[in-house]
């Protein structure tokens, strides 16, 4: 709330400016330039002073109180800004706007910035190699809309659904750095754990108000020429987040130019569970070592690794596209220029975040040479793919442009190594303004000029040590030893006395100074106006400059899937409109690259006679890994990149889903089973027969008949309903007799050969069902004193042996009568032979003698 004029009143000028300033953001830590320093004053000066760990001090008092006050120089402010967003604070940025010569009172000062996690480009601020996302959420009863953008690139994106289980896998993929919502957003427990979320105003997210805002940043009369009109949830997020940027930016948004819907239907949908029991971009340990980005990423490029990482989040099903990147990557590999591509390219850098702080008029001298970097090498890198014979060759270059105009523009404008900042000046080139090159030569004092006032003085004093000079403090300066002061004339005035030496000034020395100092500053600022000039010329290029930009990162990303290609041993895939997967000598991209033994290859094959896959075997044995390398395989044949096989075969695939392992959620209140069971009923309502599904132990958080019923139950709908594509690895060895029952399923297993007390795995998988599981042994390996794993032989040994008596456990057969035909009460099957409607008073009230007596019976 503004403070009233009455309260002001209490305060002197400065704070109370301070004071009306910090009541436009008061949730926000406002740096307030004073000088050399950003300060802070009152309660944010306290926050600071914890959060960065920097001296709290006082300013002066007000209101008979001391005002607590904490500081950070302006030249080094980034690394306290970078500390701050990366604990989720806000910062508003407060300038001085007004000149202090010729204000009266405080500077005029105003906000030009407000500083989020979800809305940095500070190349300091932010990490390079990942997307930073501000994402908004909107919903209306079971429905949600979500907007994304990515500020350093402009990238707009929407989706809307229907599920709350697809909205929690979409912010698992895109990991947003800020999340806005609606002060009647029901659904908190999926968003909560964000590391920062804001609540808005209801309002905020009105559709009217969303279309008006999102057409007058697009210059439209409508949305439909962008295909998203029919989206409206999303577009009530799509707009809050569009005013959320205007209010943080205060500045025009030029490099957001258009609004993309995202089709589930173009995707290979991932849930959360997936994404995260693949380890796609981040491990379970939440790092980013032994993951499917670490293997695949080394692209010479912050945008292509960045383009990489969504391309991995978000396979696609378009094959005319995949089969575009797959035959450049191999035509990279026959022409070998993979390494002379990774030349120019590294040095091109990140020109995508470059353009960004160039839109939002932020871009620092040296964004601008990279920028003339990257328009040099352009020719370069199109003259390297201009022959290549593949239909993705055209478009590349045809985004990729060329600028010659622009980069003649910038190679006389800018200096080669010019300074961090433009506010000091020494940014222009020399030679590309006369009228800044006639102040600069003012400003450094028109050497030739002292040189001969000193030489026509030293004449008509006589005294020959007499020199001129300068420093900041005095000025320029006569200089004379004390001795000699007795030949100085009488027009010298004294300016300085030293130890050895007395120091003068002259009119025309002055008159010099004025006019030196005098242009120091008409340099400066004619310097910051021919640099905003220069940023005004580049600007009407933006479109195309952020084509440029997209080529250069796909370029690159194509070019590292490439090298890793050859360097990896992969090979290309053939995509196959007709479904299923035959895979020969697959193996897992990620446990291959960090296992100390050779790794060993295992093939795949699910058509449809053979749907399903029964996967039996010891623990260690390598089940959940021949699951996870099939799942990857076919995400990065679905990415367009090469995979670690000998062969393959990949047919349409419109979901992966994986069961792998199961962990308690105890902050929402479910058990390891629920979270299992949970994950299952999603497979179940959701897959389709173009699915791919991996099950794993489905069951073994219950009781033993309870977790085999429910595990032959799902594989049954599996194979029966769904008829989806499946690796179903299990323990129970009686789900081993349902491929009699079902002919499209299949026993698989991995094997292991026993030697005395020790057990060594083969990780081969072969035909059949398994014989045992091992779990003794694996106990020994793990540790398992040696007298409680003797202890367990017994205890087995004798369940054995009650088991082949029939006294412990049902045979399959008997498993599956339970599951499908439970046996049915007596009583029960009275009623069902009743007909109510037939029953007379009299009857009705012998049937429930009946009953009655029915009960009471052993």
């Amino acid at each position: 709330m503004k403070p009233t004029a009455q309260e002001l009143k209490q305060h002197t000028p400065m704070m109370q400016q301070f004071l009306s300033i910090k009541s436009e953001v008061p949730d926000t830590l406002l740096f307030y330039r004073m000088g050399d320093f950003y300060e802070l004053f009152f309660d944010d000066a306290r926050k600071a002073s914890q959060l960065l760990g920097i001296s709290l001090t006082q300013r002066g008092k007000t209101g008979g109180n001391a005002i607590p006050m904490a500081g950070v120089p302006y030249h080094s402010v980034e690394g306290y800004l970078a500390k701050l967003i990366a604990m989720g604070e806000s910062i508003a940025i407060c300038e001085q706007i007004g000149d202090p010569a010729t204000s009266k009172g405080p500077v005029e000062r105003k906000i030009v910035r407000i500083i989020t996690p979800g809305t940095i480009t500070d190349e300091a601020l932010l990490d390079d190699r990942h997307d930073n996302l501000l994402c908004a959420v909107y919903q209306l009863q079971n429905s949600f809309g979500i907007a994304s953008l990515d500020i350093g690139s402009g990238r707009f994106v929407i989706n809307q659904f229907e599920h709350s289980e697809t909205l929690q896998a979409e912010l698992q993929r895109l990991n947003p750095a800020e999340l806005l919502y609606p002060d009647n957003f029901e659904r908190l427990d999926l968003i909560e754990h964000l590391p920062t979320i804001r609540r808005r105003p209801e309002w905020e997210f009105e559709l009217f108000t969303s279309k008006k805002t999102l057409n007058q940043q697009f210059g439209t009369n409508d949305l439909i020429g962008f295909g998203v009109e029919q989206a409206e949830f999303a577009l009530c997020a799509a707009g809050a987040l569009l005013q959320y940027i205007k209010d943080t930016q205060r500045t025009s948004l030029p490099h957001l130019q258009s609004i993309q819907l995202e089709l589930n239907s173009d995707t290979v949908i991932l849930d959360a569970a997936t994404r995260k029991n693949l380890e796609l971009t981040q491990n379970l340990s939440g790092g980013f070592d032994n993951t499917l980005a670490a293997v695949l990423d080394f692209t010479v490029t912050p945008m292509g690794s960045r383009l990489l990482k969504r391309w991995i989040h978000q396979p696609i099903r378009n094959f005319t596209i995949l089969n575009y990147r797959q035959t450049m990557i191999q035509t990279l590999i026959d022409f070998d220029l993979i390494s002379p591509l990774a030349t120019p390219l590294k040095q091109i850098g990140d020109i995508e975040r470059v353009i960004a702080r160039l839109a939002l008029r932020s871009a620092r001298p040296r964004d601008l040479t990279r920028l003339r970097s990257a328009f040099s090498l352009l020719p370069e890198l199109q003259n390297l793919i201009a022959d290549l014979p593949t239909q993705l060759v055209g478009k590349l270059s045809k985004e990729m442009g060329a600028y010659p105009a622009l980069l003649e523009l910038l190679e006389k404008a800018v200096i080669d190594n010019p300074p961090v900042i433009i506010r000091d000046g020494g940014v222009i080139a020399e030679g590309y303004n006369e009228e800044l090159d006639h102040w600069r030569n003012l400003a450094k004092g028109a050497t030739d000029y002292l040189h001969q006032l000193e030489l026509r003085e030293r004449q008509a004093t006589g005294i020959a040590t007499l020199k001129v000079g300068y420093n900041r403090v005095h000025g320029y300066y006569i200089e004379t030893s004390r001795n000699q002061s007795v030949q100085v004339p009488a027009h010298y005035l004294r300016r300085q006395t030293l130890k050895n030496t007395e120091r003068y000034i002259i009119p025309e020395l002055k008159e010099h100074e004025d006019a030196v100092l005098s242009s120091q500053g008409k340099a400066l600022a004619l310097e910051k106006k021919l640099y905003e000039q220069l940023i005004d010329q580049l600007l009407p290029h933006l479109k195309n400059l952020q084509f440029s930009a997209h080529a250069l990162a796909e370029l690159d990303v194509l070019n590292n899937l490439a090298e890793r290609a050859l360097t990896l041993n992969y090979i290309r895939p053939s995509l196959q409109t007709e479904s299923g997967i035959e895979i020969e000598e697959g193996r897992h991209p990620v446990v291959e690259q960090v296992s100390k033994t050779p790794f060993i290859a295992n093939p795949i094959s699910l058509n449809n006679q053979r749907r399903m896959l029964i996967i039996t075997g010891p623990n260690m044995g390598g089940k959940s890994t021949y699951m996870r390398q099939v799942a990857l395989m076919v995400l990065m044949a679905h990415i367009g990149s090469f995979i670690p096989a000998q062969s393959a075969k990949i047919g349409t695939v419109d979901r992966i889903f994986t069961r792998i392992g199961a962990s308690d959620d105890l902050a929402s209140g479910r058990s390891t089973f629920m979270v299992e069971m949970t994950e299952t009923a999603n497979i179940l309502h959701n897959a389709t027969k173009n699915s791919l599904v991996l099950m794993d132990e489905i069951g073994r958080g219950t009781s033993t008949f309870d977790g085999l019923s429910l595990a032959w139950a799902c594989a049954e709908q599996l194979a029966k309903k769904i008829q989806a594509y499946t690796l179903f690895a299990t323990h129970y060895f009686e789900l081993t007799t349902l491929p009699e029952e079902i002919p499209e399923l299949v026993n698989v297993h991995l094997d292991a050969i026993e030697h005395g007390d020790t057990i060594a795995f083969l990780h081969a998988v072969q035909e059949g069902a398994a014989n045992k599981s091992y779990g003794l042994q694996v106990a020994a390996l793990a540790g398992v004193p040696k007298e409680v794993v003797a202890n367990a032989k017994r205890k087995l040994q004798q369940l054995e042996l009650s088991s082949k008596q029939g006294l412990h456990t049902a045979l399959p057969t008997q498993i599956a009568s339970s599951v499908t035909e439970a046996e049915i009460p007596p009583a029960i099957t009275l009623l069902q032979s009743i007909d109510p409607d037939q029953l007379t008073p009299k009857k009705a009230l012998d049937l429930i003698y009946q009953l009655n007596q029915m009960s009471r019976l052993k």
